[in-house]
């Protein structure tokens, strides 16, 4: 059994590549970057991995049902409602729906559920969990929500500090835990680490359970070099005081990683890693680009736990 922990935009890639190669996965997802918009109940990174996995995914946007319309939100405009706020007509189907069962009692793991049937997807879909968190980052207008600093503002504002609100009295979704300890191999797909994975790993008890649970933990970095991905990983390391390279994203994730999958370009950081935090290096190409690269990914990520594995009982 194979637990991942996702974003959303990053992290689909790496994922579409594991379920050719694996039966059992579990995907638990952030719910940091929720939000409520035209009385709407959001999930942009569960969503991401619905119509990632449903391939209905837009991919040149990386979010967003393809071939999708914007009636809705032309028409919004036009009562002066901000809509910088992206909802695709398809979209706007799975935010309603969501909403109203939220609005009958059903928490949010259950229409998660229901949806991903709907879609006809095989793999676990889990929140994180099924209380309300917000990333909110602190800049010169104040704190505000990571959806108005990443598509209002573009990225463009400067952060001085990054919090997640309810996220010390927020427990994790059902089943969340036992994923994690049941599992032989927890993977940490790429993405952000402030904005889409730390909101998962800072839940109390699913930062305590990965702790604990004797399952190999490996992550795929989101970056290479001094840059990220996609997304304003990078920006937001240097801004919060870290310079941007594979070693501080090692340190970084130290304490729940055993292994870490860099790109080939960053190899120089490879002793430095291994000897003064003890955590496996893998190296390749980890640009994923198009189909056959998220198989030859997840195949090479899959490679390097078992060798993690065998490391680990030699060591």
């Amino acid at each position: 059994m194979i637990t991942v922990l996702s974003g959303g935009t990053g992290s689909i890639k790496l994922i579409r590549g594991l379920r050719f190669l694996e039966e059992n996965i579990t995907i638990v997802v952030n719910i940091g970057d929720n939000i409520t918009k035209y009385g709407l109940y959001i999930t942009p990174d569960i969503d991401t991995i619905i119509y990632g996995l449903s391939n209905q995914l837009d991919k040149k946007k990386g979010w967003g049902i393809k071939n999708d319309s914007f009636n809705f939100l032309n028409k919004m405009s036009e009562f002066d409602e901000e809509t910088w706020f992206n909802i695709g007509d398809k979209d706007l189907a799975t935010h309603l729906f969501r909403t109203k069962m939220l609005k009958k009692g059903l928490k949010l793991t259950e229409i998660t559920d229901i949806i991903k049937n709907k879609f006809k997807i095989k793999e676990i879909i889990l929140p994180a969990s099924n209380d309300h968190i917000e990333t909110k980052l602190k800049t010169e207008k104040g704190y505000i929500h990571l959806q108005e600093y990443w598509v209002k503002y573009k990225g463009e504002l400067e952060i001085t500090e990054i919090k997640y609100d309810n996220i010390q009295d927020a427990t994790p979704a059902p089943e969340v835990i036992e994923s994690i300890t049941s599992s032989k191999y927890i993977i940490i797909a790429p993405g952000n680490p402030f904005t889409s994975i730390k909101p998962i790993l800072d839940i109390p008890e699913i930062k305590d359970s990965l702790r604990k649970t004797s399952a190999k933990k490996i992550i795929v970095s989101p970056i290479i070099e001094n840059r990220s991905f996609s997304g304003p990983a990078g920006k937001i390391m240097k801004e919060l005081g870290l310079e941007t390279n594979i070693y501080n994203l090692s340190r970084y994730y130290k304490k729940y990683i055993d292994a870490i999958v860099i790109d080939i370009s960053d190899i120089k950081h490879k002793k430095r890693i291994e000897n003064s935090l003890g955590i496996k290096v893998f190296s390749t190409d980890i640009r994923m680009k198009n189909s056959k690269d998220e198989k030859r990914i997840a195949k090479f990520v899959l490679k390097s736990l078992h060798k993690t594995y065998e490391w680990r009982l030699l060591a």
